[in-house]
């Protein structure tokens, strides 16, 4: 189950949304030949990786923002692009460009931190800029529970794009989430559930003052739970039958 897009462009140019894309594209472009040459990546990361035993010692504290740039493939630079895209541009909006910038990178810290409580003694280097999405998640729920997401759905030979209310999608998420922390090793490597989850958390928690100085409750009566913009209106999207 994949979001596409959500039915609320935002009212006017995200920036920081569109250069943080940009910063994480650039950068994994910058050492993506290293792939070919697993010591090189391994020294790479060592250096610019958040690794928990290191970080615990008072060592690399500086890489809990590094890392958030740093990717470990195409898929997963790309499925964290597309969740960016997606839900960055109006929480932006509501936040303000140099607001959002430091909402991001506070979000992304925090899930580092988790991550490294969940395994202080991980040797295993952490990238992505997944928990400080994870963040914007939190914000996005927070503010516009009820806004629609289109979804594509994919089971087995089943292709169909519908939409849902974002509370929906973004709890499904962090269900999954936290379903895989409690059920994962943190020190085996994979994915960081719970730098997930504590991203999203995090971002929540840092959006409360903002959601109360717009209204709280009130907003949500005002706004019907959606960003405040016109809403786009997108055709019911179908993969054609193909005949015998």
């Amino acid at each position: 189950m994949f979001p596409i897009r959500d039915h609320n462009p935002s009212g006017r140019t995200p920036y920081i949304t569109y250069t943080l894309m940009a910063v994480n594209i650039l950068i994994f472009l910058s050492y993506v030949g290293l792939f070919s040459d697993e010591r090189a990546l391994s020294r790479f990361f060592f250096d610019y990786a958040a690794i928990p035993a290191r970080i615990v010692t008072g060592d690399g504290a500086l890489t809990l923002v590094s890392s958030m740039f740093l990717h470990g493939g195409w898929l997963h630079l790309g499925g964290n692009m597309l969740f960016l895209y997606i839900f960055g541009d109006n929480v932006e909006d509501e936040m303000g460009h140099g607001r959002f910038l430091g909402f991001y990178l506070a979000s992304g810290i925090a899930a580092g931190m988790i991550h490294i409580l969940s395994a202080p003694d991980s040797i295993v280097p952490v990238v992505g800029a997944s928990g400080a999405i994870a963040g914007v998640m939190g914000a996005y729920l927070l503010l516009f529970p009820k806004a629609r997401i289109d979804i594509l759905l994919i089971l087995i030979i089943i292709f169909r794009v519908f939409p849902i209310p974002a509370w929906i999608m973004l709890a499904l998420w962090f269900g999954m989430q936290f379903i895989g922390g409690v059920g994962s090793d943190p020190n085996a490597g994979g994915v960081a559930y719970w730098a997930h989850a504590g991203g999203f958390i995090a971002g929540i928690l840092l959006t409360i003052p903002l959601w109360l100085r717009l209204g709280g409750p009130g907003f949500w009566r005002r706004t019907d739970g959606h960003p405040p913009h016109p809403e786009a209106r997108y055709s019911t999207s179908r993969i054609p039958k193909v005949r015998r």
